[in-house]
């Protein structure tokens, strides 16, 4: 049982790294204890898209008549949505399945173990009683949800990610602890499906690094269809349903059928013997180097357990950088342009630098902004909404952060991001020939 690479994980990075060792001619064993796909497909990304797109289209049609269409008595049918979501989920999952077959990868169902690393580097894993050696591995174990130590959170039945996607039926009230990404796409989630959603966030905004002024914005359009914030505030006990919260030493009560926390995630270190490997640590992970090495030169780490972008797209990059290197070739793994997106509705996304992180640095720049109104598209598809385009430019005119609100940002963000990446000036960038009428051609209007 002996490989050229073996992988613990089968997230983004895991399945990515395995499909192209494979297809490199590398023979390669992946090990997963629960579902291809990991995380991001099961509970995560996939799942929550899955539902925020039938709330897009129930708020779609309760807004009809916006648009001249005639569209009485909507509803939704919430265990039908609930089912949707577990067949796209599944329909997925034996995508991945498939193309492990097709790249003759060897997976197996169960929990990997790290045992030693030998003298000439060969890495001993066992399942159970079967022993596999490799002589490269990836760990590539993702992360998991952080459950604060909040007095009487142990007698609450509260949800992670994981309970809110599996839930059939809809609560009354929810509060959500955290106003980070995952918080606000629940948020958007269960407002559209008309609950009380109420979100409490330590921090003075929402959405943590991401541009602050988008960020107000989010909120305020929130704020206008319902969601009650309560930022700036420490959850210091739950009862039953009610939470408790407290802001400079003043104490007020909070009600929610359910509690859903969503205060951030960490790596998985935990469980798998990474302890007999003895690699460096770095924050609560482990370092790597611009190749995705530990700091034993065989063995790599992508995705989350790196503690640096816990972003499946960023998984997915860096596996790739990790076994092109194992094959021979060397391109270092770049952070300059890796996009953060918010699937509310409407979105917001960024890429590159944010005003607030160029100020704490004393960095000079020029912020290039204009509505969203100013596309033609925009205007014709969101009746009565508006959002923001910034782009952010170095003194010498180098594109270096972009910052949008409005849909669908989530699709444009890359065309920045591009340009970003490649280190590209605006005019550059006004160059490029956008089709018309597009909400893209906003990019090359603000630079204008």
């Amino acid at each position: 049982m002996k490989y050229d690479v073996a992988i613990i994980g089968g997230g983004p990075a895991g399945y990515t790294a395995a499909e192209r060792a494979a297809k490199k001619g590398l023979s390669t064993v992946l090990f997963e204890k629960n579902a291809l796909g990991g995380v991001c497909l099961n509970e995560g990304c996939v799942p929550t898209k899955t539902l925020l797109y039938s709330a897009k289209i129930y708020d779609s049609i309760k807004h009809a008549p916006k648009y001249a269409v005639s569209a009485e008595n909507a509803s939704f049918d919430y265990p039908k949505i609930i089912a949707r979501k577990n067949k796209v989920v599944k329909k997925l999952t034996a995508g991945i399945r498939m193309k492990m077959k097709e790249a003759t990868v060897e997976v197996i169902a169960g929990e990997a173990h790290i045992q030693k690393r030998e003298a000439d580097g060969t890495i001993s894993i066992t399942v159970g009683d079967t022993s596999y050696e490799a002589a490269h591995l990836l760990i590539c174990t993702g992360s998991e949800t952080v459950i604060p130590p909040i007095p009487g959170l142990s007698d609450t039945e509260y949800w992670t990610s994981r309970e809110a996607l599996l839930n059939k039926e809809l609560p009354t009230s929810l509060v959500i602890i955290g106003g980070g990404v995952i918080g606000m796409e629940f948020a958007s989630f269960f407002n559209s499906m008309g609950v009380d959603v109420q979100v409490v966030e330590m921090l003075d905004k929402i959405l943590g690094p991401m541009d602050r002024e988008l960020s107000n914005m989010l909120q305020a359009e929130y704020s206008k269809k319902g969601v009650k914030f309560h930022l700036g505030y420490k959850v210091t006990g739950i009862h039953g349903t009610d939470i408790t919260i407290e802001k400079e030493g003043e104490t007020s009560t909070l009600h929610g059928d359910k509690v859903l926390l969503s205060v951030g995630r960490r790596p998985v270190t935990k469980g798998f013997g990474l302890e007999n490997l003895q690699i460096e640590p770095y924050r609560n992970g482990v370092k790597v180097n611009e190749f995705m090495q530990t700091s034993l030169p065989n063995v790599y780490a992508c995705g989350d357990i790196t503690a640096f972008s816990l972003l499946a797209h960023t998984a997915v990059s860096e596996a790739e950088v990790a076994i092109d290197h194992i094959a021979g070739q060397q391109h270092p793994m770049s952070y300059k342009a890796i996009p953060g997106v918010v699937y509310t509705n409407p979105e917001i996304a960024g890429v590159g630098k944010t005003e607030e992180e160029l100020q704490a640095k004393g960095i000079p720049y020029q912020a290039k902004k204009i509505p969203m109104a100013f596309s033609g598209r925009f205007v014709a598809e969101n009746e009565m909404s508006n959002g923001v385009c910034k782009l952010l430019l170095a003194e010498d005119g180098t594109v270096i952060g972009a910052h949008l609100l409005g849909n669908p940002a989530s699709e444009l963000i890359v065309i920045a991001g591009m340009a970003i990446e490649k280190g590209m000036k605006a005019e550059e960038v006004t160059r490029f020939v956008f089709p018309h009428p597009t909400v893209g051609e906003i990019i090359k209007e603000a630079l204008l």
